[in-house]
């Protein structure tokens, strides 16, 4: 058995759940652990000087729990599959050439070092600003973004985090969000299972080409 584990990064509305939930679609034996699942309880999220609530950083998330998650697939997918009500499909290889693929997706998964070491493969989608900020508009949180609240902290930690994750992070794929997501699947997809191909040593038969 081989495993691959693939991040999927990037800012707030780039399309990340998006093309995670495509991936995972598409190739057998494969799940996604999303970082959104792991944000601490609102009341103690801290507030700045502007009174608005610091959600985009680290220490908003239980890391460790997701951390732990990620190693328990990592030791045995297949059992972590069953564990979440998903049947392993497997197929004619031989156990040594099954792969098992981990989607790891979030706006700060390369930003932890301890998560951000165990990606075979890193993709990080962007947007621009006013595109990020349009898109934001028609997203309904919970609780919801006071007035300001972009300006006023989301775009600025996003640079903050994006500074930080490139002074520490090597090996990005850098991806255009504003590509239609079928070209987005497409790039990520193939290049993914080339990298499967690879780890079957080129014995199986390949994923099939999407165009």
């Amino acid at each position: 058995m081989k495993t691959l584990v693939v991040g999927v990064g990037g800012m707030t509305n780039g399309g990340k759940s998006t093309l995670s939930t495509s991936l995972h679609q598409q190739i057998p034996n494969s799940c996604i652990i999303a970082q959104d699942l792991y944000f601490k309880d609102d009341s103690v999220i801290p507030v700045d000087s502007n009174g608005f609530k610091q959600y985009d950083m680290l220490d908003a998330l239980h890391m460790d729990t997701m951390m732990r998650e990620v190693d328990s697939w990592r030791r045995d997918p297949e059992s972590f599959l069953r564990k979440k009500g998903v049947t392993p499909e497997h197929t004619a290889l031989t156990v040594d050439m099954e792969v098992f693929v981990l989607v790891v997706e979030g706006f700060l998964i390369f930003n932890y070092r301890p998560l951000n070491e165990v990606f075979d493969k890193r993709y990080y989608i962007e947007i621009p600003y006013d595109v990020c900020k349009r898109r934001r508009s028609f997203r309904v949180y919970t609780p919801p973004d006071p007035p300001g609240y972009f300006d006023g902290h989301v775009w600025p930690m996003y640079l903050k985090n994006r500074q930080e994750m490139e002074s520490m992070v090597s090996g990005i794929v850098f991806l255009d969000g504003l590509k239609l997501k079928e070209e987005l699947l497409a790039i990520v997809y193939n290049d993914v299972c080339e990298e499967i191909e690879r780890l079957r040593d080129n014995k199986a038969e390949p994923c099939p080409t999407r165009i």
